[in-house]
């Protein structure tokens, strides 16, 4: 059982231009095989944004013969891919993670080191896109994310109104714009219950300077003034988002942003490019939209937003050849022969010829603002969980702040105290 991921390093190379090549010693050149891959299965889970997606279909393109490669791409990821990987043999053989989704597959020993494959085979990826925990590479990174603030400069000078630099800022702005009948809902985020609301808490949590753990120990310490103060500043925006606020997810938001419904909202920069381009957008809001850097509150100046990386992982209970294979299917999807000027603007590419884009501004202002990494902890992901299964009750108006944090300790130490992290 792993006690802890030692990920700081990681995190710091994840965020920097690839600038490495390898020189592949595979088959990537035989002409008897596409992409080097002799026979294999390759059965991909990952999330459904563009830049995925791009993946998705980078490695499908390896598919001839009795080769059949297929991905399940989701927003349910998160909850698949753990019982998907625990079958032996497991039903996927590759995991598209991030740096929360990666935990738990680590935890119950369902992924294995790329080490070897990459001795064997190579690949057309820098060293910095080797995510290494415990002196093994476990996963190869290929892009960098972050949520960020996204704004309608026209409809800010409508209201006359500065661009917000703070939450406190942003509710000010907000009270105006309805007060003016600017918008009915001035600002949106992804305030789904679950794991979207529970992280929409850590980002506003680290922006108070909270801590979600006892200093050396896995001991929960979230039921104190800085996660009382976040929860009271997440009930405030709510007063200027849809009433329907719990059930809106990322597809959502940036369905009622396109639409002009929205002038502000907490966006990832890998859905951000898509509002850049005014496709399927109403007139003039793709001209309008400005991607700005993380907001701050409560007067700490530390930014209210995690920094991730996204990267690819072969599952553990497979064969050699189906690792294999996956592993070949995946070098391939992220081959910087992908790089187009289309694919370039969705995502921070942590991928050889990748150029930034305006698309990637939000997402490096929040890396120049030094926004911590998520915590790249074995225990995170069970708060994480406990947090998404009882914020509602709060913003619902059921418990106090008080209640709620507390119930999400107790249900987080109940999961913790079973898998041995808390004795």
């Amino acid at each position: 059982m792993l006690k802890k991921l030692m990920l700081a390093a990681a995190m710091t190379v994840a965020f920097t231009a690839a600038n490495t090549t390898f020189t592949s010693t595979s088959a990537l050149a035989d002409g008897h095989a596409k992409c080097g891959i002799e026979n294999g299965r390759v059965n991909i889970i990952g999330n459904e944004f563009p830049a995925i997606q791009t993946i998705g279909t980078g490695a499908k393109a390896c598919a001839a013969g009795d080769v059949k490669i297929s991905a399940n791409l989701t927003k349910e990821h998160k909850n698949i891919q753990v019982p998907g990987l625990s079958g032996n043999p497991a039903e996927y053989t590759v995991a598209i993670v991030a740096n929360s989704s990666i935990v738990p597959l680590m935890n119950d020993d369902l992924i294995r080191p790329l080490d070897d494959l990459i001795a064997k085979h190579g690949g057309n990826f820098g060293k910095n896109q080797q995510i290494t925990i415990g002196g093994k590479v476990m996963a190869i990174g290929f892009m960098a994310n972050a949520q960020h603030f996204v704004y309608r400069k026209d409809m800010l000078e409508k209201a006359g109104m500065e661009a917000p630099k703070t939450y406190e800022d942003v509710l000010a702005v907000a009270k105006v714009m309805k007060d003016k009948g600017i918008a009915q809902y001035p600002f949106g985020g992804a305030y789904s219950a679950g794991w979207g609301l529970a992280q929409e808490f850590n980002n506003m949590y680290l922006g108070h300077g909270g801590k979600f753990f006892k200093d050396g120990s896995a001991m929960p310490s979230i039921n104190g003034p800085e996660g009382i103060a976040t929860l009271g500043m997440m009930k405030k925006l709510t007063a200027y988002m849809n009433p329907d606020f719990l059930t809106m997810n990322n597809n959502e938001i940036n369905a009622e942003w396109k639409a002009g419904n929205l002038p502000m909202m907490q966006m990832w920069g890998s859905r951000a490019g898509p509002l850049l381009t005014g496709e399927g957008s109403a007139p003039g809001v793709a001209e309008s939209t400005v991607l700005s850097g993380p907001l701050s509150v409560a007067g700490k100046g530390i930014p209210a937003t995690t920094l991730w990386w996204d990267g690819f992982t072969i599952a553990k209970n497979i064969s050699d050849a189906d690792a294999e294979a996956s592993y070949l299917a995946m070098v391939n999807a992220i081959d910087p022969k992908i790089m187009n000027d289309d694919v370039a603007t969705q995502a921070v590419w942590m991928i050889d010829g990748y150029k930034p884009t305006p698309a990637s501004a939000g997402v490096f202002a929040t890396m120049k603002a030094n926004a911590t990494p998520y915590p790249m902890l074995p225990y995170q992901a069970l708060l994480h969980s406990a947090l998404g299964a009882e914020l509602a009750d709060f913003l619902s108006g059921k418990e106090s702040a008080e209640k709620t944090l507390a119930d999400a300790e107790a249900a987080y130490i109940t999961a913790a105290k079973e898998k041995g992290f808390i004795k």
